[in-house]
This record gives C-alpha cells, sequence and structure tokens, in this order.
C-alpha cells in the first residue's frame, strides 16, 4: 500500500509499515497544501491511505467518493503513539478504500 503521513504524523511510526510504502508531505513537497488540496494530490498520485494527526478533517472537507483512506491518529505524541504500533499497524492492513478510521490513543 502506498501511505501518505501528513504534517504532524511522528515519521518515526514508518518503521512499523515496512510492508507498505511511505512517504511523507514534507518529502513530496506538499507541506503548504491545503487538505483538500493535499488529498486530491495524494489521489492523483496513486497514494491509497492518508495518515494524520489532523481530527477536524472530516469536518472541514466532503469525503463522500474520496478513494484514498483515511486514518487520523488522536495524538501527535510519538511516546503514545508508539505504545500502539501494533493497533495502528493492524488498522492499517485491513483499511478499504475510502474508509475514514480515528485510532483513539491513550496514554
Amino acid at each position: 500500500m502506498k501511505i501518505l503521513f501528513d504534517q504532524g504524523t511522528p515519521v518515526p511510526l514508518r518503521r512499523s509499515l515496512l510492508s507498505h510504502t511511505v512517504d511523507t508531505a514534507y518529502e513530496r513537497g506538499w507541506s503548504t497544501l491545503a487538505n483538500g488540496d493535499l488529498l486530491d494530490t495524494a489521489e492523483r498520485d496513486g497514494y491509497n491511505l492518508l495518515v494524520t494527526t489532523d481530527r477536524n478533517l472530516r469536518y472541514q472537507q466532503n469525503l463522500t467518493n474520496r478513494q484514498i483512506a483515511i486514518v487520523v491518529l488522536l495524538s501527535t505524541s510519538w511516546p503514545r503513539i508508539q505504545k500502539h504500533q501494533d493497533d495502528i499497524r493492524n488498522a492499517i492492513d485491513t483499511i478499504v478504500p475510502g474508509a475514514y478510521l480515528e485510532i483513539e490513543i491513550a496514554s
């Protein structure tokens, strides 16, 4: 699966996703794109999944008819996210095109 990390998604998480291709918006030169433009660009470039920490994405964007799946991590804290890498990887491995999923990250 081709995965894009949005700004705020801790880059060390990519080490848990070795069976996938993971890029960051920053690496692609897309860090200044607004959410709608980022989703459009990612879909055009063949990304299957956006991983973000933006809780407001679903309220700011019309996600109907999107092909790209979206996983929202409900924390930006790497130490917290690190404890949930298995849950995150399992969610990513089973997500379907166009799905939207929020993952609670407890302390």
